[in-house]
């Protein structure tokens, strides 16, 4: 990943950035401020982006938070927790950034090699912040609906949920066992799945979907068993 380094404010591509954010700001010097790393600021003088990344982070949970309540009017509190986890997580934000192309805009000093996932992640919630300073609630919110793949992140996977939840409570992981009926060009596939002593049967139209519907089956039923 290629980084600016020691340019002055009339070099630093505003509108480049402003065109792939979706946003033009009135203070563009926030907008800088939003990709100065602390290596930069300490070399050249400004502000560095962390104080916009603390503020970053509280709008883009506000954000999420809100869009999870008015989506979703059945979830539990614990639900909507581990989903809003998954949406503003680092690899999440780190994605997002690097879809928009911005993460090359960082301006830094020093070896490339010190620019990991936190500090590319983190320019989302920079730029989250200094949008809301500039052009307010609304403006970061539409930035962020627009950006954070909230419903890329939110699809479910629900082997992958019941192979954490065993893995959290130290058990060992699940057994799938599938039996295939029908015609060879309309196949229905049945799964059963078991794990902590309990059973849960699946169907679907492919061996994969059959497994998803039993592994969800059977993660209910553990939670409730395990309330």
């Amino acid at each position: 990943m290629s980084v600016l380094k020691g340019l002055s404010f009339t070099q630093f591509p505003i509108e480049q950035l402003e065109e792939k954010i979706g946003y033009c700001f009135r203070d563009k010097g926030l907008l800088q401020e939003a990709f100065t790393h602390s290596t930069y600021a300490n070399a050249y003088g400004g502000k560095d982006n962390e104080r916009l990344e603390y503020l970053g982070d509280a709008v883009l949970q506000m954000v999420v938070t809100e869009w999870q309540y008015a989506r979703d009017k059945k979830a539990t509190e614990g639900d909507l927790t581990q989903e809003r986890q998954k949406i503003v997580c680092e690899q999440a934000l780190d994605e997002a950034v690097r879809a928009m192309g911005i993460a090359k805009y960082l301006l830094m000093e020093g070896s490339r090699a010190n620019v990991g996932r936190k500090t590319v992640s983190s320019l989302f919630e920079t730029v989250t912040a200094a949008i809301y300073l500039d052009g307010g609630y609304e403006a970061a919110k539409k930035f962020v609906l627009t950006y954070g793949c909230l419903e890329e992140k939110t699809q479910t996977n629900p082997k992958g949920d019941l192979q954490e939840f065993l893995q959290k409570k130290g058990e060992a992981l699940p057994t799938y066992r599938i039996q295939k009926t029908g015609k060879d060009n309309a196949p229905i596939f049945y799964c059963e799945a078991q794990a902590m002593g309990e059973k849960a049967q699946g169907s679907g139209k492919s061996k994969r979907e059959a497994e998803q519907d039993a592994a969800e089956k059977l993660l209910q039923a553990l939670r409730k068993k395990t309330r």
